[in-house]
């Protein structure tokens, strides 16, 4: 289990992270959501050891990750950047690699280079940026560690290989059930791989949900009543969002299907209709609900409007 509690870290006069508090159960699929600055990558490298938290705790399995080479060996880390691979080849990154992680499998890493054909003594920095992204990626999971951690894992790469490096990632989180936590502004990717996610902003965090069952308890309401009713006449609702245009009420409710529908029929609508809500706009109204305007966190930045 990953426990992050009051977590701080600051550079300078800089708060990257302000009092984060997270946890995220074995064999989990997480992710974290944000514009650029929201604390993302910061979280992935505190989990992964690179940082020392300022503030509050930071564990792993019930131990503190920072300076314990231990944990170490159960995390792997695909940052957003690669330089520090450049003059080193494939097989040197297995060679390297190999040589710090115990279960490393050459079987595993010889098997999904089959499916991406990276060339094993070319020079990483004479690889594309999709290339050299295909190649850590590889290396993570040949790594074979407990707890993965992806930093825009899927930046640089062309639709089919995003697909392909996916499936892989996939793959071994169902065969063995490992740990995943994946930073993105893009909901689509999230919302594809993770059965669970957070949404950051300016190194907070604004919620924390399993992204099924948020799917199940927000409802969008189109409704023409004999009468006029206000957002106060449903009670037993908790409304998010309330409008008239005419005589047709829109409403976005939390709250069970059959409770949702009951309340509206309550009021004999001449016309009803409960219409499914993308991820997207489930997102935007639990912002709102938390006190934040949407414009002013950059859902755009966030990138939820690339939804299927």
């Amino acid at each position: 289990m990953i426990k992050l509690k009051g977590a701080v870290k600051k550079f300078d006069s800089f708060n990257a992270l302000d009092g984060v508090d997270l946890e995220i159960g074995s064999g989990a699929a997480f992710g974290l959501l944000g514009s650029n600055g929201a604390g993302k990558s910061t979280v992935l490298r505190l989990l992964s050891g690179i940082y020392e938290a300022d503030g509050g705790t930071v564990e792993i399995d019930g131990e503190s990750v920072f300076d314990n080479a231990d944990v170490k060996r159960r995390v792997f880390f695909i940052n957003d950047e690669t330089v520090q691979y450049n003059g080193m080849s494939l097989a040197d990154l297995r060679r390297y690699f190999s040589g710090f992680y115990p279960n490393f499998s050459n079987e595993l890493f010889d098997k999904l280079n089959d499916t991406i054909k990276l060339p094993e003594k070319k020079p990483m920095d004479k690889f594309s940026k999709g290339m050299k992204r295909q190649a850590i990626v590889i290396t993570g999971l040949a790594c074979r560690t407990d707890y993965l951690f992806l930093d825009e894992a899927f930046d640089g790469l062309d639709p089919t290989m995003r697909n392909i490096v996916k499936r892989m990632l996939v793959d071994e989180m169902l065969d063995r059930g490992l740990t995943t936590v994946i930073s993105s502004h893009n909901l689509k990717e999230i919302n594809e791989i993770c059965d669970s996610a957070a949404l950051m902003h300016r190194g907070k965090v604004l919620f924390c949900r399993d992204l099924d069952s948020l799917k199940g308890e927000v409802h969008k309401i189109q409704a023409a009543f004999g009468k006029t009713y206000t957002k106060e006449d449903f009670p037993e609702l908790e409304v998010l969002h309330f409008e008239q245009n005419g005589s047709l009420t829109y409403m976005i409710a939390k709250g069970s299907t059959e409770t949702v529908e009951e309340a509206v029929r309550k009021k004999s609508p001449l016309v009803f209709d409960m219409i499914p809500l993308t991820l997207e706009e489930i997102f935007i109204y639990e912002m709102e609900e938390n006190g934040y305007d949407c414009k002013g966190i950059d859902c755009k930045g966030i990138d939820i409007t690339n939804i299927g």
